[in-house]
């Protein structure tokens, strides 16, 4: 059975569903964002900068570990071996051209910026949503990417268990709702007050919202206002791929929204802002001193200055000034701090997926600690090659074949597969091919007999495949007889 049409009093209705939703996240966040990446508009104190800094390393390091900014992180093959004919060989190059193509406008674009930015959203919430846009004509790439804030989202879940519908409001006065939908139809009282020069002119409730229908995703822009009897679309639309892209740190049975590492490591960072701030003070305490007074008539406390060579008056025969002892010593607070900051780091993985220290480290050690880096990250990698990786490239690819500077490639029909060639993807690649060349040497050394069981140019693409070698470099399958 076919779900109803969205009317605007539906989207309305589940735009506030999701908003109630939200809301118990929202306080979480705002403590996350005060102590890991403050503003200047929250006024929060922050006295230690463990997370801060692990943060940022770590939304840095995904960066370079998933989408290398400048280097290829993805490739484009057939699903089945290339025969040797020349309908093969035209594919497998088309593939490869298109994937060049992209990697273009990927450099081009401001994707590493917007990336980066989302990335900080995803570890600091556990959320992070990507805007992808096509570019107006002229520009140099055709595609245009913003990292759009969780706070100024509102997500749902669809019935796959992906965030694909999305829900923005806005309040515009009415002039600023024409200047961006100039064909909206308004009533008159409404184009009054756009003609009108008011200082503080009204503002109306816009809901934005893109979501799931069919083979694409629709777009509707829902305008409700005082004037108007009941809410209106001002603008519609499709997307042949949603332009919204969210994705998740990991997931709680249950949730929408996800979980960050910065959530899960909140207890320890609040205690450790806590911990420096009575350290600070403690050492004020230690520095200036406390010092106590007799109500004497002579000498006015509030007008004592403790500099060198000041003189402080007191009257004949009383105590005057006299220090007062410190409770005590607060040393211990040092390896609460260390211990504390050391599980903030662990936490955030900035001891993990951070360029090793030690110079002297072999090249056994270098693979180790890569491979113990993917089995970290082997949940999270997966969640986001699902909900990040492939709708970003299926989303640009859909741009570059609107544009016709690629064929359309469609990677949901079972003829295209999208290779991942990232550092952090070529892990596994790499213990899979050491495995098979161990595999192979021992086969070379049980003699011809067992040599020829193996079938060498097979062997040649799968490394090839699995350790992402240019298609280039390997020659075409012989076609059947």
């Amino acid at each position: 059975m076919a779900p109803p049409p969205m009317s605007p009093e539906r989207i309305l209705v589940r735009h506030d569903r999701a908003v109630a939703a939200r809301r118990p996240h929202e306080a979480r966040w705002a403590d996350a964002y005060a102590h890991a990446l403050p503003s200047a508009a929250e006024g929060a104190a922050l006295y230690d900068a463990t997370a801060a800094d692990a943060s940022e390393q770590l939304a840095a390091s995904l960066l370079a570990e998933l989408t290398p900014p400048w280097s290829r992180w993805f490739g484009l093959a057939p699903v089945r071996a290339v025969e040797d004919t020349e309908e093969g060989r035209a594919s497998a190059a088309a593939l490869e051209r298109a994937a060049e193509v992209l990697q273009s406008h990927l450099d081009r674009s401001n994707f590493a910026l917007e990336m980066h930015q989302a990335f900080l959203d995803l570890v600091i919430t556990g959320t992070g949503i990507m805007l992808v846009e096509e570019a107006p004509p002229g520009e140099v790439s055709a595609l245009r990417f913003a990292a759009v804030p969780v706070r100024t989202a509102i997500l749902e879940e669809g019935v796959t268990g992906r965030l694909d519908t999305v829900f923005r409001e806005a309040r515009p006065t009415t002039a600023e709702l024409l200047r961006r939908f100039p064909f909206a139809e308004l009533p008159r009282g409404m184009l009054r007050e756009a003609e009108a020069e008011e200082a503080d002119p009204p503002r109306h409730r816009l809901v934005e919202a893109v979501w799931p229908d069919g083979a694409g995703h629709r777009y509707a822009a829902v305008l409700d206002a005082p004037a108007l009897k009941a809410p209106v679309f001002v603008a519609q639309g499709r997307f042949a791929d949603g332009p919204f892209i969210a994705f998740r740190w990991l997931k709680a049975p249950g949730e929408v929204y996800g979980r960050g590492p910065v959530i899960k490591a909140l207890p320890d960072i609040r205690t450790a802002n806590r911990v420096v701030e009575l350290v600070l003070k403690n050492a004020s305490i230690a520095a200036t001193g406390m010092w106590q007074a007799e109500d004497d008539g002579v000498l006015n406390p509030a007008t004592v200055q403790l500099i060198p060579g000041a003189i402080i008056p007191k009257a004949p025969g009383s105590a005057g000034l006299t220090p007062l002892a410190a409770p005590g010593n607060f040393d211990v607070s040092q390896l609460v701090l260390n211990d504390l900051r050391a599980r903030i780091r662990s936490a955030l993985l900035a001891d993990r997926l951070g360029t090793p220290q030690d110079a002297r480290m072999t090249a056994t050690e270098v693979l180790e600690r890569s491979a113990q880096t993917a089995r970290l990250l082997g949940a999270t990698y997966g969640r986001l090659q699902s909900e990040l990786l492939t709708p970003l490239v299926a989303r640009s690819l859909a741009i570059l074949a609107r544009r016709g500077e690629v064929p359309p490639v469609l990677l949901d029909h079972g003829q295209v597969a999208l290779r991942y060639e990232s550092p952090l993807a070529r892990v596994q690649g790499r213990a899979d091919a050491a495995n098979t060349l161990l595999f192979l040497d021992a086969v070379s050394k049980m003699g011809a007999v067992a040599a020829a069981q193996v079938d060498a140019p097979a062997a040649a693409r799968w490394l090839a495949r699995t350790l992402g070698a240019p298609a280039e470099i390997l020659l075409p399958v012989p076609s059947p007889e």
